[in-house]
């Protein structure tokens, strides 16, 4: 019960103080409070910048826009001729690019949020489909507007200059070839910050390939261990364990541990979520088990008590409630067993 209290009040903090900023305003787009705090003094440079030079990133993201004749940028691999208008399963209308937000954001984790925040793009659509999502509004029924890429390149420099730590791309799989275009553009104006590909964690992976030397923080869930509980919840994608361990595995090679820098600050590596569902139907401590054998002891998890049966969870009995305390406190704790260093399990320290 001190669980569920604690979780409550930090989503009602959460949505009363910081909000979503970005959304539509008659007609004009309001990036939100973005904030003026001072970039990072020690250098970095991202990992585009030496792409963008070469023209190479321009020459990815012409190949990602190519398959979109016959889309398979996501796993479904659906084969709609997205070039000619044709909606496939992410429901994204043909090849135009779709947001629902861009602000500077500080619900994420704290390595990401610092005292600027993390600058989020909220993309429209999404092809996993989550029967539980909390942003369904988004994902499943596609609220947003329209914008060009330039716009894109532009919404990035903007959340640069209010401040921001990072580019926080969100959902961001199906719209790779805008993006890396919008980059392209974007590092040609001045753009400096890492970029995040905050992604539901199935990518194919020839995808990830291409955002190799593109991607300085991959921050990835991963949601379900069983192939037969990924099936109802997430539209019959049965094949999304086997896809997101290979993912996981290509996306540590790409950009290795996350570790913060002396301004506490993350600019590169793996940050994997998992969020504790009721009943145990995710698997979690089958999901440790598994990072703490194939990846490195130290890898940044985020150990998630806040689910709340949001959108259809209420259909299916087993997530229609929220996660008890023992049900959070058992995947902590055998994580911790495992050898696992690097855990956020930050709002419920004293608990353990």
């Amino acid at each position: 019960m001190a669980l569920r209290v604690l979780i409550l009040l930090g989503i009602i903090f959460w949505g009363g103080t910081f909000g979503f900023h970005g959304l539509m305003e008659n007609g004009e787009w309001s990036s939100g409070e973005l904030g003026f705090a001072q970039h990072p003094v020690e250098t970095f440079e991202p990992a585009y910048l030496s792409l963008h030079r070469s023209g190479e990133l321009q020459d990815r993201a012409n190949h990602l826009w190519s398959i979109m004749e016959r889309c398979t940028l996501c796993p479904r691999e659906c084969g709609a001729n997205r070039l000619q208008g044709e909606t496939g399963f992410c429901r994204s209308p043909g090849t135009r690019l779709v947001i629902a937000s861009y602000h500077s954001h500080f619900g994420e984790e704290k390595p990401l949020v610092g005292r600027g925040g993390s600058g989020t793009i909220f993309f429209s659509h999404c092809s996993l489909r989550c029967v539980f999502c909390q942003n369904w509004q988004i994902s499943h029924s596609g609220i947003g507007s329209a914008i060009t890429i330039e716009e894109l390149a532009d919404i990035m420099l903007k959340l640069q200059k209010g401040g921001c730590h990072n580019i926080n791309l969100v959902t961001p799989t199906h719209y790779s070839a805008h993006i890396l275009k919008a980059l392209d553009i974007a590092a040609g104006k001045g753009l400096r910050l890492p970029i995040v590909y905050n992604t539901g964690g199935w990518e194919r992976m020839d995808i990830l390939k291409m955002l190799d030397g593109v991607v300085d923080i991959y921050l990835p869930d991963f949601k379900f261990w069983d192939p037969d509980m990924a099936d109802p919840y997430f539209a019959g994608a049965t094949l999304y364990p086997s896809i997101t361990k290979e993912a996981l595995l290509e996306m540590n090679r790409q950009v290795g541990v996350a570790r913060p820098a002396s301004d506490g600050i993350i600019y590169r590596g793996l940050m994997i979520r998992h969020l504790v569902m009721p009943e145990n139907v995710s698997g979690s401590i089958e999901i440790m088990e598994w990072i703490a054998e194939n990846l490195p002891k130290d890898t940044y998890i985020n150990i998630m008590a806040q689910y709340r049966p949001f959108y259809k969870a209420y259909d299916y009995p087993a997530i229609s409630r929220m996660v008890t305390d023992n049900e959070y406190i058992r995947v902590v704790q055998r994580a911790r067993e495992l050898g696992l260093t690097n855990l956020d399990i930050q709002g419920y320290w004293w608990l353990f």
